[in-house]
């Protein structure tokens, strides 16, 4: 099953995690100094909260796969749709390895679509090299250092 998968860049964490705690009725899978991650199973998302870019609001959006087979649907839908997509194949970024690759909707919105494969004590390991230009975990963003 997929996982809808929203990432928001905000500016105070702890209020955050508190409103998102109490809005959710849950506390976050995971915190860290600059993130937070909720994994919702009613309805099932993977909400994420980051303190790591200059603008608030919704960093990118995404589906999270369950497995490599569900991943390899996401990518045949998009080339199928003729989408342009940026590959990025196995990477860290938000304190996961994945695989991913990301698409942009028509008002310039990051999309990801991924698999994580396990997790890492960083936030990101290595730097993306496309040219996107916002979400902080998306190729190419003004958070570089985010990515992995």
């Amino acid at each position: 099953m997929k996982r809808f998968h929203v990432h928001l860049n905000v500016q105070d964490l702890p209020a955050s995690i508190a409103f998102y705690s109490r809005l959710f009725a849950s506390e976050p899978a995971r915190v860290e100094s600059d993130y937070a991650k909720w994994m919702l199973t009613d309805p099932p998302v993977n909400f994420a909260v980051s303190t790591r870019a200059n603008s608030l609001g919704i960093d990118h959006l995404g589906l999270q796969a369950e497995n490599e087979e569900e991943l390899a649907e996401l990518k045949a839908r998009v080339a199928d749709a003729q989408i342009e997509t940026f590959d990025e194949g196995a990477t860290t970024c938000c304190y996961a390895r994945s695989e991913k690759h990301w698409i942009t909707d028509p008002q310039g919105i990051a999309w990801e679509h991924f698999h994580t494969l396990g997790n890492v004590p960083v936030y990101g390991e290595k730097r993306a090299v496309a040219s996107r230009k916002t979400a902080c975990c998306a190729p190419g963003t003004r958070e570089a250092n985010c990515h992995g």
